[in-house]
């Protein structure tokens, strides 16, 4: 029964996962069709963030413990039994968020950073490297550095970042209950 889960939660992930990029990858190309430089690196630093918003989010929940939201659910408090629901699934969901979306944001942004670069070269009819070498360099320490300081903040706050997300489910799905 196990095995029969796992292999239907890979086939899932791997569909998510090549739908994600698919619409990541369509929306980034069809903005920078048409935007400037300013919403190209705009755009780019959104799929930066939220691929280290969903990196603290996987983390928090794979670290928090389950027992302070069993005590905010005996109080009824908003999102203790979603983030309950979160820690009780965290394969899954560290699987979505690190690896799902963190890694599709990961493509992507390396892949819009390329056509940043591309576009800049062209605006400035250069083929020097460097311009590609400084964008490539600042998207790479800008996604590392903000995971890294994002996982311990993430270990640190792991109740609550999870509470918060628990909360943002609940208002999502607008269940009365807590």
């Amino acid at each position: 029964m196990k095995r029969k889960t796992n292999i239907s939660w890979l086939i899932k992930v791997i569909l998510i996962s090549i739908a994600a990029s698919m619409v990541f990858t369509l929306a980034s190309t069809e903005i920078l069709g048409w935007a400037g430089l300013p919403v190209a690196f705009a755009l780019l630093f959104v799929f930066i963030i939220v691929g280290i918003i969903f990196d603290i989010i996987g983390i928090a929940v794979a670290a928090a413990k389950e027992s302070p939201f069993h005590s905010m659910a005996s109080r009824r408090e908003r999102g203790a039994a979603q983030s309950i629901n979160l820690i009780r699934n965290a394969d899954k969901v560290t699987s979505f968020c690190n690896d799902v979306v963190g890694d599709v944001t990961g493509i992507v942004s390396g892949t819009t950073a390329a056509l940043v670069a591309a576009r800049l070269m062209d605006g400035l009819s250069t083929e020097n490297i460097i311009f590609p070498l400084l964008i490539s360099g600042s998207v790479t320490g800008l996604t590392i550095g903000g995971k890294a300081i994002g996982k311990a903040a993430a270990i640190r706050n792991s109740t609550n970042i999870v509470h918060s997300v628990g909360k943002l489910i609940s208002t999502l799905h607008r269940n009365p209950k807590p």
